[in-house]
């Protein structure tokens, strides 16, 4: 079983940055993606990004535009999240998953973090 925890998450005011952090307590395979969701109150859960560990398959959900970047430290089995430019619209809860391949639907992942809250002051 693979546990996944969140940290980094926060308020900070429009246009700032933040990085959220997701660390997992054993590596999956190679294969395996990591990816961030996030879910705002009354709101379905969306995609924001994934890549695979291996580093060979990195996507973005649509409405990142630039604006997030993911990464990994595959030494100390964690996934970054970079935010840079947020806006208020980016308030939500933010959640690291891991999966089989590199999905970008939330019913492809196989285990989740508890998620952290970002809020975005206008």
């Amino acid at each position: 079983q693979v546990q996944l925890v969140e940290s980094g998450g926060g308020l900070v005011q429009a246009g700032g940055s933040l990085r959220l952090s997701c660390a997992a307590s054993e590596r999956t395979s190679r294969n395996y993606g990591m990816g961030w969701f996030r879910q705002a109150p009354g709101k379905e859960r969306e995609f924001v990004a994934v890549i695979t560990w291996s580093g060979g398959r990195i996507y973005y959900g649509d409405f990142v535009k630039g604006r997030f970047t993911i990464s990994k430290d595959n030494a100390k089995n964690t996934v970054y999240l970079q935010m840079n430019s947020l806006k208020s619209e980016d308030t939500a809860v933010y959640y690291c998953a891991a999966g089989r391949s590199a999905p970008t639907i939330a019913g492809a992942y196989e285990y989740w973090g508890q998620g952290i809250q970002v809020t975005v002051s206008s």
